[in-house]
């Protein structure tokens, strides 16, 4: 064995823990698709356990090192065997890599050539993080009845939506991960590209170049995955047909538990896969902490739940489930809460509308729109309006002083009078603004952001839309657009003597790439820039506001925890 295939599991508190169990490991196992490429296994089996059931794991980061952790390396000394097979094209298995659009059909491949396998006992789960929860979802709606459950974690159905954020263009994201994919497979790449890979993305985003030069400029290449994303932003077809699982969720028949973080780049589309579930009548569980895609802390509770979950609907004991499917852990308020349901029972959606003034006394409440002259700013495409903080791919989306934005002419901040109670925020956050632009192709961003009595403004959520878009409503003839923007969702609590505050502004970069009011394809459109003088209307007859789901009862359980621990 390999030093990493003796590590035991790590600590984890479950009732009635029964005796770890030593395995052993079969190495690269052919899997044979039905193109004639072989896709390359690892089978780790614990010893002295009859008919131990299977989790099947599909990634491209590797199987062996470091990643065996991530893989569900865990779960085998508590009985159960484990299958991880490297994605086409990478470690080993033959093919070409052709990121989210093989996971289907080799996934499917995979299970039919499992259940042909001796050592198969008829119930397999999947399990998995990010890209390895997206290739479970790929099969989740056709494997048949053999699959018996599922725990994903930071992961959804579809990438699309996280590509393409309300319209605009994931830049730092896609470009972070196309070069992390296409390092990795070279000498020493699983150790060093995921410690180099955002620097040189944020090197290239910030170079001013057109967008489609940036993955030669970050990874000395051209990189198909990210000229996929350019060629079919906005785009109808087959690409996106076969790389998008999400109408086929309410399908799945296996019990489901998700985990996710309010900072997560995917955690909107993640309780979209939960409400579909929800909506086909199953009971899925849902699990969102503090945390972010790459935060370290959501290692140990995602395998402390997947152990609990496996051996519930694979070894049947359910004594490690909770009795709450929903498990929330509320920022500010220092505690996780359990809920029957999500969004959670006994919110409210508030209006709380965006009032006018010169800037620093432009207010925020729930008193009705004053009649005020819009707010104005001017957004510069070839000097964007930056994002200090927000949900990332890889680095830290840990909530940041939004101060030195606020200070920027292209931010227009909202700001409430101090709190006299706690207000509790807990569950989907949106937008409904009346603006004007003399673009007609521009974006609008909201952040919504909790200022201490210190002053220190720190971003709870945000989100944007890209014009012209599906949601956006003309309103009367002054050229004024109604537009409906989504923020990401949240479990927050401003504390008293806190204020709300809440920025509008039309750039987020290089998290999106500015938009250059041309309307010009994506790969080119840095070629030539428009600026965009924008209008945010708040009067009674165009009252713009932010929407809070404001938290009325009291949870069924609450439970404080440590801020920086929420384990």
């Amino acid at each position: 064995m390999a030093p990493w295939d003796r590590l035991t599991a790590p600590s984890i508190r479950l009732p009635h823990p029964r005796g770890l169990l030593r395995y052993t490991v079969e190495r690269d196992l052919p899997v044979t698709m039905p193109d004639g490429v072989t896709l390359l296994a690892d089978r780790y089996v614990p010893t002295g356990v009859e008919r131990p059931p299977t989790i099947l794991v599909r990634t491209p980061y590797g199987r062996r090192g470091p990643a065996a952790l991530a893989n569900g390396l865990p779960f085998v000394p508590f009985g159960f065997q484990l299958v991880v097979q490297s994605a086409r094209g990478t470690s080993g298995s033959g093919g070409e890599f052709d990121p989210l659009g093989s996971e289907r059909d080799d996934g499917l491949a995979t299970v039919e050539w499992l259940k042909r396998q001796p050592w198969f006992h008829g119930s397999f789960a999947t399990y998995g993080a990010s890209y390895l929860g997206y290739s479970a979802w790929a099969i989740a709606a056709e494997a048949g009845p053999a699959l018996k459950a599922m725990s994903l974690q930071i992961t959804a159905s579809s990438f699309r939506d996280a590509a393409y954020v309300g319209g605009s263009f994931a830049l730092e994201s896609t470009l972070t991960w196309t070069d992390l994919t296409h390092r990795q497979q070279q000498r020493l790449g699983m150790l060093t590209a995921p410690l180099t890979a955002r620097r040189r993305a944020l090197r290239a985003a910030r170079s001013g170049r057109p967008l489609a030069e940036l993955d030669v400029l970050a990874g000395g290449r051209p990189m198909r995955f990210y000229q996929d994303l350019l060629a079919n932003h906005g785009a109808p077809g087959r690409y996106w047909d076969r790389r998008d699982f999400s109408g086929t969720v309410g399908r799945v028949e296996a019990p489901v538990t998700l985990l996710g973080g309010w900072y997560d780049v995917f955690l909107p589309w993640q309780i979209k896969d939960y409400l579909a579930l929800r909506g086909a009548g199953h009971t899925p569980y849902l699990t969102i902490g503090p945390w972010w895609h790459t935060d370290a802390r959501h290692g140990l509770p995602g395998i402390r739940e997947s152990l609990a979950w496996f051996r519930a609907h694979l070894q049947g004991d359910p004594s490690g489930l909770r009795a709450d499917p929903v498990r929330l852990y509320i920022t500010g308020a220092r505690e996780w809460r359990h809920y029957r349901d999500w969004p959670p029972p006994g919110t409210r959606q508030v209006r709380w509308h965006l009032h006018g003034g010169p800037p620093g006394a432009r207010g925020l409440g729930e008193d009705g729109p004053q009649d005020r002259p819009p707010s104005t700013y001017t957004f510069d495409p070839s000097d964007p309006t930056p994002a200090l903080g927000g949900p990332t791919l890889l680095g830290s989306s840990r909530p940041v002083d939004n101060r030195p934005l606020e200070r920027r002419p292209d931010v227009l901040a909202f700001t409430s009078p101090a709190l006299t109670t706690d207000l509790d925020v807990i569950g989907p956050v949106g937008a409904d603004l009346f603006v004007r632009s003399d673009r007609e192709h521009t974006d609008f961003v909201v952040r919504l952001c909790d200022v201490a009595p210190d002053g220190t403004s720190r971003n709870v959520c945000e989100g944007g839309l890209r014009l012209p878009a599906a949601a956006e409503k003309p309103v009367g003839t002054r050229g004024v657009r109604r537009i409906a923007v989504d923020l990401w969702p949240t479990g927050h609590r401003f504390q008293r003597g806190h204020r709300v505050r809440v920025h509008v502004t039309s750039g987020a970069h290089p998290k999106v790439a500015a938009n250059p009011g041309t309307g010009a394809p994506l790969a080119t459109a840095t070629t030539r820039m428009l600026e965009a003088h924008q209008e945010l209307f708040h009067d009674p007859d165009h009252p713009s506001a932010i929407i809070l789901p404001i938290a009325e009862h009291s949870p069924e359980a609450a439970t404080p925890a440590p801020a920086e621990d929420a384990r």
